[in-house]
């Protein structure tokens, strides 16, 4: 399995602490079947600015002690770009990270509750300049909770989105996990990723998010799933299926 979202630098934002916790991160990756991860760092978040020549070295150095374990997982650097205005400014700075040494497509995490009122603008004009904008945990986003359409209106502009596994396991509360059977089955996401932090309260979960897949939705969905990931770290085209609405009376039995 790949895995595109994920904390395991350490010492950089709130995901591993030390050296030897990116190590442990490392060993339950190999564990679950996890062979390759994008390391994603915030940056733009609050006190956690992570640049791009700052996570390629660290990166490097993670590898490398990897490596000496004699752990099968080859680390990519990446990514959580918490949204602002200054995106496409920074692209031309040489600031930020894709997800593909292609540049295609980028990491987007929207505040908490809301979504940006310029973000369709920002979306529109990075998609001008050959950016897709991926975005990152949708269903813990209390706006898109509220309103599951304010995302498939963005996903039907162009955007992606990426499900967390421990969102579809019940790690989050029922209710998030209502939600995101509800996204997957509506085609308003598109990857699921592991977002860990950790070994213990945030680990990875995506063995059983995968099992849980296969049961709800049989063979074909989790391969999709597959192959858009792959698709994203390759840098080729993701070509999404048509998003649907979520059906009124099961949306409103949300909360």
């Amino acid at each position: 399995m790949l895995d595109l979202h994920c904390h395991i630098l350490p010492g950089i934002d709130d995901g591993a602490k030390t050296m030897e916790e990116s190590l442990e991160m490392a060993r339950m990756a190999e564990e679950e079947g996890i062979t390759h991860i994008l390391a994603t760092p915030h940056h733009m978040n609050r006190s956690w600015m992570n640049e791009k020549k700052d996570v390629l070295e660290l990166v490097g150095k993670v590898q490398a002690e990897i490596d000496r374990e004699g752990i099968s997982l080859k680390l990519f650097p990446g990514q959580e770009i918490r949204i602002y205005g200054e995106i496409l400014s920074d692209l031309e700075k040489d600031t930020l990270l894709f997800t593909d040494e292609l540049e295609q497509y980028l990491l987007i995490e929207f505040p908490t509750a809301t979504i940006p009122n310029y973000t369709e603008r920002l979306f529109y004009e990075m998609q001008t300049n050959g950016k897709t904008p991926v975005i990152v945990h949708p269903e813990r986003n209390r706006a898109i909770q509220e309103d599951p359409k304010q995302l498939k209106h963005l996903v039907e502009h162009g955007a992606l989105a990426q499900l967390t596994a421990a969102s579809y396991t019940g790690g989050f509360g029922k209710h998030i996990q209502k939600l995101s059977k509800q996204l997957v089955e509506a085609n308003m996401v598109h990857f699921i990723a592991s977002d860990a932090h950790n070994t213990n309260n945030r680990a990875f979960h995506m063995k059983e998010a995968r099992a849980m897949i296969l049961k709800d939705f049989g063979r074909s969905k989790w391969h999709e799933f597959d192959q858009t990931t792959k698709d994203l770290i390759n840098g080729d085209p993701v070509i999404p299926p048509t998003p649907t609405s979520i059906p009124k009376k099961k949306f409103l039995g949300l909360f």
